[in-house]
């Protein structure tokens, strides 16, 4: 098999193990035998990193069963509930609860699903809890995921998480234009990426896409168009975009199936050489960038 060149900068999205997500996942859940598959395959091909979340239903029960020893496992605690006293211990219970269900003894990163967690009333605590996770070696790394990197302004004058996850792709490159995607990097800040294929919705012919998706058509029919015209699959267009983005050190993708993986695993290495998107093939639209503003199925 031909490999991507670096696709071990690849992550493997796992909310796919723990229930039935994405508008184009056609096979529902990853059965176990399944799990252990992709798995068993990643290591094959150098990958290394898995993405996961207390949010994401049994993932990380499945995860653990799978055995992900020697993985860089990067977790999300869920929102901080209302009027929770004691946020020191109440961020340690969810770790070490994650811990058991992975059935390892440190995370990579431990992020926060819900970024407005470090801030307000409750902020410092948090912010204090998150840094005594790695005191006690509980995990390497602390960081937020956003769905906006309008969010970091809020952040950036209060501390510096060692990660940041933020959605990236070929339609959604608010990170890119805003800035932050290089005054992270320059502050040393780990950027994961994550909607690289807007769960699936770059990949889906326009007889496929529900109906809601028909306002952005000219837009979508046009990324398909230069894919086409270049003799490109979309893909690989999709992954080698956020792959040429010197800032990026992971890029998350919900894998479902065993064959998904071996077909990203396919590309070949002269991809980069044909794929300079056009500047203008973007949209800062929320209600097409942002997969929580669609219609539930």
């Amino acid at each position: 098999m031909s490999k991507i060149q670096g696709l071990n900068t690849l992550a493997i999205g796992t909310a796919q193990f723990g229930f039935v997500y994405g508008i184009a996942n056609q096979a529902g859940q990853v059965k176990p035998g399944e799990a252990k598959a992709i798995l068993d395959f990643a290591r094959t091909i150098d990958l290394d990193t898995l993405d996961t979340a207390v949010a994401y239903g049994d993932s990380e029960s499945r995860l653990g069963a799978c055995g992900v020893e020697g993985w860089k496992v990067i977790s999300k605690l869920p929102a901080l509930p209302a009027g929770t006293e004691g946020v020191s211990e109440w961020v340690r219970n969810q770790v070490q609860h994650s811990l058991a269900r992975l059935q390892i003894k440190q995370l990579d990163a431990v992020l926060l699903h819900r970024a407005d967690d470090a801030l307000g009333d409750s902020g410092s605590l948090m912010r204090t809890a998150l840094q005594e996770l790695k005191t006690c070696k509980l995990t390497k790394s602390i960081g937020i995921s956003i769905y906006d990197p309008q969010e970091l302004e809020c952040h950036w004058d209060l501390w510096r998480p060692d990660i940041v996850q933020a959605p990236l792709s070929v339609l959604d490159r608010r990170m890119l234009h805003s800035g932050w995607l290089e005054k992270l990097a320059r502050a040393g800040v780990r950027i994961h990426v994550r909607s690289v294929f807007l769960q699936g919705l770059l990949l889906m012919p326009a007889a496929a896409r529900p109906q809601y998706f028909d306002q952005w058509s000219t837009l979508l029919n046009r990324w398909f168009a230069w894919c086409e015209d270049n003799d490109i699959r979309p893909v690989d267009a999709a992954t080698t975009f956020v792959r040429s983005l010197r800032q990026v050190e992971r890029f998350v993708i919900g894998i479902d199936s065993l064959a998904q993986l071996r077909d990203i695993a396919s590309a070949s290495d002269s991809i980069a050489d044909r794929c300079k998107l056009p500047d203008d093939l973007y949209s800062n639209d929320k209600g097409l960038i942002e997969p929580s503003r669609w219609p539930k199925k």
